[in-house]
């Protein structure tokens, strides 16, 4: 297991995370749909929010999150993405991110952390119920793109 460290993200990290955020939509078959772009991350960088972990100087994960608001529990953190690179799954820095997100959302009194994952992506449903997550399994995402 190779040491990591996760810390926040800086604008610094946004072209590396731009990288791993195309290299997550190949891994989801959706690189078409990607249409961010690193100016475009710096420009709303009042809204975007990151933890990155690394390893020998180098990210190689990222998780995105936004604050929210639900109408039936109240203040929430939304975690948007999650992604490690493969070579580097499997060593606790998944579980790292995840419980960075997590007591992030605490300290500021959250009442829950929410995310969605795909329902063909079982590693990644096992993995988020090995940490306490219920899956449910009945929302579908409704996007309205804006131009």
């Amino acid at each position: 297991m190779q040491p990591f460290s996760i810390r926040l993200a800086t604008e610094k990290d946004f072209p590396a995370i731009f990288l791993l955020i195309r290299e997550f939509a190949i891994f989801q078959k959706s690189v078409d749909k990607v249409s961010i772009t690193p100016e475009q991350m710096l420009a709303d960088k009042e809204l975007f929010q990151a933890f990155v972990v690394e390893a020998d100087g180098i990210i190689v994960g990222f998780a995105t999150f936004f604050w929210t608001y639900y109408s039936w529990s109240g203040k929430a953190l939304y975690l948007d993405d999650l992604y490690l690179q493969p070579a580097v799954r499997g060593q606790g820095m998944g579980k790292g991110l995840l419980h960075s997100v997590i007591e992030l959302a605490r300290s500021r009194n959250c009442k829950k952390v929410r995310w969605q994952v795909s329902n063909w992506n079982h590693h990644a449903i096992e993995f988020y119920k090995n940490m306490g997550a219920m899956v449910d399994g009945v929302e579908l995402n409704c996007d309205l793109l804006l131009n």
